[in-house]
């Protein structure tokens, strides 16, 4: 293969499509790829046409309709250029409302396409896998699930693990990590992630910040600290000062492995940094918030009684999960200052999390770039 095009949205996106083209390179040394990426992919030579955020949104309402005709112009010029000079395979990589679509076009035009990590038909919006059917020639999962699933509705897909379990170690070092950021090595610290994009930041930030303030009045001593994706650092760190949390908060541009990796608990926004912090084996608290019309929506197509990662992989609620009007400033302070409890006083309590976590990262750990490019190869 000589050529593959991809479209990555979001952070996310851009680290899986980064260790993907790992994988792709090693199999096509002289591989040129080309479409929507970010600096992960760049790193590996990807010829980014729009960078990845300009495909970042969130909600059903308002949020998404201000974005619409950019969005639906940036994928009429993608199309054009991928029809014009065909790749001998599209990639894309999640971001399913953007893809499916552009996978359908070129399918039926005959180019190859593959779907990196399977929408999340088993969470909510099950008509989707007709959709996929139709778009796809195979779909790379990284949920060992989720094959047998798609197969059952006609659709070839393969498990290849999840790739950040390759990139997160089994034992994380929390000594080095704290040094790393200038934290003192003991004392509590909790990590802050109120997303990676910036309708969650404008949702979430706040309110985790209120939250860290009830914290500290019942903890003084604890550190809180952020990492800021470089894009929303200007806006969390505005919200920061804003905060009276003063020098116990600290925000550090990206570095979100190593602030998990520092943490004792970790107050995060629903996505794959809950998982990121599974595989980090850190207790957390899982909260939500989005536009009142996008909630509505999201609650009615909800399929199972769970929505952070962790909880839907173990099956059961692992850790507490806070959503909409529930994620208060005043109940999330309640379930981090239980958590920090059990740090203190119940050690059996966080091994056991420990464990079901390790047990979990195992399950999850594969060579997923090899994986991937064989299958990728196997359609070719």
């Amino acid at each position: 293969m000589n050529n593959a095009a991809l479209v990555a949205g979001e952070t996310s996106g851009d680290l899986l499509a980064g260790l993907l083209l790992d994988g792709l390179r090693a199999r096509w040394p002289d591989l040129h790829s080309m479409g929507i990426g970010g600096p992960q992919m760049a790193q590996r030579g990807f010829e980014a046409w729009w960078p990845h955020d300009k495909l970042s949104v969130h909600g059903f309402g308002w949020e998404v309709l201000r974005r619409y005709r950019e969005i639906v112009g940036i994928r009429k010029q993608l199309k054009q250029r991928l029809l014009a000079n065909p790749p001998e395979v599209f990639i894309g990589v999640d971001a399913p409302d953007f893809n499916l679509d552009l996978e359908a076009d070129l399918r039926a035009q005959g180019i190859k396409t593959v779907h990196f990590v399977c929408p999340s038909v088993w969470a909510w919006r099950p008509e989707r896998l007709e959709k996929i059917k139709r778009s796809v020639d195979h779909v790379l999962c990284i949920f060992p699930f989720e094959p047998e699933l798609l197969a059952s509705h006609g659709i070839a897909a393969t498990y290849v693990g999840h790739p950040l379990a390759q990139v997160i170690p089994m034992q994380p070092d929390r000594a080095q990590a704290r040094a790393k950021l200038g934290l003192a090595a003991e004392g509590r610290v909790v990590a802050i992630l109120p997303g990676s994009r910036e309708s969650e930041v404008r949702h979430l930030v706040d309110v985790f910040f209120q939250a860290a303030a009830l914290i500290k009045q019942a903890q003084p001593a604890t550190q809180f600290v952020v990492p800021a994706i470089p894009a929303l650092q200007q806006r969390i760190e505005a919200a920061a000062a804003a905060s009276g949390l003063g020098q116990a908060l600290k925000v550090v541009r990206g570095q979100s492995h190593a602030v998990l990796a520092a943490c004792d608990v970790t107050l995060i926004a629903s996505g794959t940094a809950t998982l990121e912090a599974a595989l980090f084996k850190r207790p957390m608290v899982i909260a939500y918030r989005m536009g009142a019309m996008s909630w509505q929506i999201m609650r009615r197509k909800k399929l199972q009684p769970w929505v952070g990662l962790p909880n839907i992989l173990c099956r059961e609620f692992v850790v507490p999960e806070l959503l909409q009007d529930a994620a208060t400033p005043q109940a999330l302070a309640k379930e981090v200052l239980t958590w920090l409890d059990a740090v203190a006083h119940a050690p059996a309590t966080i091994q056991r999390l420990e464990n079901r976590f390790s047990a979990l990262h195992a399950e999850l750990q594969r060579d997923t770039p090899t994986l991937a490019a064989h299958a990728i190869a196997s359609i070719l």
